[in-house]
């Protein structure tokens, strides 16, 4: 990735440039893959926590003076604000706002209210369907109360988004969290009493000391909570964090590869028996309540990204905003761009992109419209390393579809290793 000096003087003059943001005429439209885009969607990231979770590599910070946060969620109102006036912006219609983190639930209600009246004001959401546009916010179980959700719901919030991670005490004390297992049945409870009905609820598996029984019980306390969707994520150890040295040192009691692809297996045949659909590798839903933002992500469609180490997605062109909040404020307050880096991503790779993450999703991706899109088709473009995976059944060609198979699920990550 080329740092953003190198790119172009400026923000405005890179997005301003014809060769990204021009409108194409008749003959370039038809051959863009702009031309097939949908709705875009915002990403607003909040990054300060409680405490630093021993396995989390997000952008996010412990023990942030109050001071800073709100300093930091004016800046935040700044950026979108000025975001929604860009060209790009207007010419888009958006179908989705998403306020994750860090711990967005941790800093001011009211300047959290004001931030997200903002956003729905100054950017065009239309409706594309009865639930749109689709407001998420994450919230820790013991950061919330009722006030603080009704305060949000008010606002225009009509998903949450809760960090559950584990039913099991004994598990969240592992993994350093800073919530029970209480906090979390209550959160939901809490939710429900203010009228949420679109609550989705994270879960971990693969987890230091982790067996099948303990991932069982926690997957049905879940489901009899009954949120419309699910998040079920496998842990994965990242760079540069604690878990990752105690890897390196072999203090980490990690479930074997079997094991965890069993685990994986139980939450499929579970959450399928009470009615929520794998609509992709890590996600549950009942019907009509896929997340809309996400499901964007994997069809590698446009957004915005606000607020430090956020990154946007305009059409091909990646841009990442400064990572450390008191310099974001400091660009934002002195009415400088708080871009960092930039990549222009060429047709080939936003092709392999699109192959990639819409794999993810179990209807897989369109033949079709990659090629109407990018002029390539898998097959073209992959040649005998598409062949011998389909020889191998882990992927499969179904109604002008490419996608994984049951087998490929839980292999995926070995898949899409052989595609990048």
């Amino acid at each position: 990735m080329e740092q953003w000096p190198a790119l172009a003087k400026s923000a405005a003059e890179c997005w301003a440039s014809k060769m990204v943001f021009s409108k194409p005429n008749k003959k370039q439209q038809q051959l863009s893959p702009e031309t097939f885009e949908g709705h875009a969607g915002i990403y607003a990231h909040i990054p300060f926590c409680q405490a630093k979770c021993p396995y989390c590599s997000f952008v996010s910070y412990q023990d942030v003076d109050t001071n800073i946060k709100n300093r930091y969620m004016q800046a935040l109102l700044q950026q979108a604000q000025d975001m929604a006036k860009h060209p790009w912006s207007r010419t888009r219609k958006f179908h989705s706002l998403y306020i994750g983190g860090g711990t967005p639930s941790t800093v001011d209600i009211s300047l959290m209210a004001d931030f997200i009246a903002a956003c729905l004001d100054a950017f065009d959401f239309t409706a594309v369907s009865p639930k749109s546009p689709e407001v998420t916010m994450e919230v820790n179980p013991n950061t919330v109360n009722k006030a603080m959700l009704k305060r949000f719901r008010q606002a225009g919030v009509n998903r949450l988004s809760i960090g559950t991670q584990s039913f099991s005490d004994a598990m969240l004390k592992v993994i350093g969290r800073k919530h029970s297992a209480q906090d979390c049945i209550q959160a939901v409870k809490l939710a429900r009493d203010v009228g949420f009905t679109n609550i989705s609820l994270d879960l971990m598996f693969g987890l230091p000391g982790q067996d099948r029984e303990n991932w069982q019980n926690s997957l049905e306390t879940a489901v009899e909570l009954a949120p419309e969707h699910l998040s079920v994520y496998e842990l994965t150890i990242e760079q540069s964090t604690p878990f990752a040295d105690q890897v390196r040192l072999g203090r980490l009691d990690l479930p074997n590869e079997d094991l965890s692809l069993s685990m994986f297996e139980l939450a499929r045949e579970i959450l399928s028996a009470r009615g929520y659909e794998q609509y992709e590798i890590s996600n549950y839903a009942r019907n009509g309540f896929q997340s809309v933002h996400n499901v964007n992500y994997w069809e590698n469609g446009s957004y915005v990204g606000l607020g430090s180490g956020a990154v946007s997605c305009f059409s091909g062109v990646r841009i990442q905003s400064e990572k450390n909040p008191e310099r974001f404020i400091t660009m934002i307050t002195g009415q400088q761009k708080p871009l960092k880096e930039a990549e222009f991503l060429p047709i080939d790779a936003r092709f392999r992109e699109s192959v990639i993450m819409g794999l993810r999703m179990t209807a897989g991706v369109s033949i079709s419209l990659l090629e109407k899109q990018y002029g390539m088709t898998p097959e073209k473009h992959y040649g005998e390393i598409l062949e011998l995976l389909l020889n191998q059944e882990l992927l499969e060609e179904k109604h002008n579809r490419l996608r994984l198979t049951k087998a490929g699920m839980l292999l995926a990550n070995r898949v899409m290793a052989q595609l990048v």
